[in-house]
Formats: structure tokens, C-alpha cells, sequence
């Protein structure tokens, strides 16, 4: 189980991913609500997303805000990119991450993007592959994040140096 990360202790920004608009028909009209999948992340390696349901809007981003905080993750960053290519899947959304050279910047859509920019990773190539339903594009890119590992990582599992992987 990972070490749970204190929101209260991080510099964190945050940003709103996604307003969603839903209505219900009730005996005495329409009654519509507010749905807000918000992003938070400190821009060196913490980010999280929350989903904030309210009849308001700014309900619903105060709640969503107050969910990205409970759910933080940390990212392993190798310079300003990721240390491998991964794939992120969450129910029928897939996200591509592959890491990129210095001075390429965050070349990924709209989602994504606020992910990655939130997390501190400065030169990535990102690309959805299925879905693009924002809900399950955010998934798809936490799980890939939380997916990555560093060399250092991977050379403690399996009882070896840095050098012996690399070779």
C-alpha cells in the first residue's frame, strides 16, 4: 500500500478538467445538477482528481477540489519526462504516455494535458487510443502514472544495482 500523501503540506493548483451539465424530469419539471471532475497537483510529482457532484457549480468544484486532495498520487518523474512508455487503461479509455527529449514540451489533448502539466512533467507525447469520455480518460491516465517506475525502483525489487538493469 503507498504512503498516503498530506495535501495540507503541498503547494497545490488546481484546475477543472471537465463541467458537466445533467438534468432529471421530476412530476414538477426539470431539476438540474452540476458535475465537475477537477485536478490538483503541486508541479513536482504529486497530482490527484476528484469528481464533485452539486447542484451548483461552485459546490460541486469545491467538492471536486476536496476529492483530488483525498486521492493524490506520486509520479515518478526522470528529469522533466517519465522514466518509460506505459499504457494507462481504465474501462474502455486508454492512454499512450511515452516520454520525450528536452524542449519537446506536453504534446497530448486537452485532459491530459492539465494531468500532466499539474504533475510537473515538463516533455511527454501523450495520445488517447479509445475513448475519449473525460471521466475515463483521467482514470486511464492515473493508472498509467501510477504504473511507472523508476530504474532505482526496479533495480530494489529485484535485489540488483542500477547498472546491472541498464546493461
Amino acid at each position: 500500500m503507498a504512503k498516503r500523501i498530506n495535501a495540507a503540506e503541498l503547494e497545490l493548483q488546481e484546475q477543472l478538467v471537465v463541467l458537466n451539465r445533467v438534468s432529471k424530469t421530476v412530476k414538477g419539471g426539470r431539476i438540474a445538477r452540476f458535475a465537475a471532475i477537477m485536478v490538483v497537483g503541486d508541479g513536482n510529482g504529486h497530482v490527484g482528481f476528484g469528481l464533485g457532484k452539486a447542484a451548483e457549480v461552485p459546490d460541486a468544484i469545491r467538492k471536486g477540489i476536496e476529492d483530488a486532495k483525498k486521492n493524490m498520487i506520486t509520479v515518478s518523474l526522470h528529469g522533466g519526462t517519465i522514466p518509460h512508455e506505459i499504457i494507462g487503461e481504465y474501462g474502455a479509455g486508454k492512454v499512450l504516455l511515452k516520454p520525450a527529449a528536452p524542449g519537446t514540451g506536453i504534446i497530448a489533448g486537452g485532459t491530459v494535458r492539465t494531468i500532466l502539466a499539474l504533475a510537473g512533467i515538463k516533455n511527454i507525447r501523450a495520445k488517447c487510443l479509445r475513448s475519449t469520455n473525460p471521466t475515463n480518460v483521467v482514470k486511464a491516465t492515473f493508472e498509467g502514472l501510477k504504473a511507472l517506475k523508476t530504474a532505482e525502483e526496479i533495480a530494489a525489487l529485484r535485489g540488483l544495482s542500477v547498472e546491472d538493469i541498464k546493461a
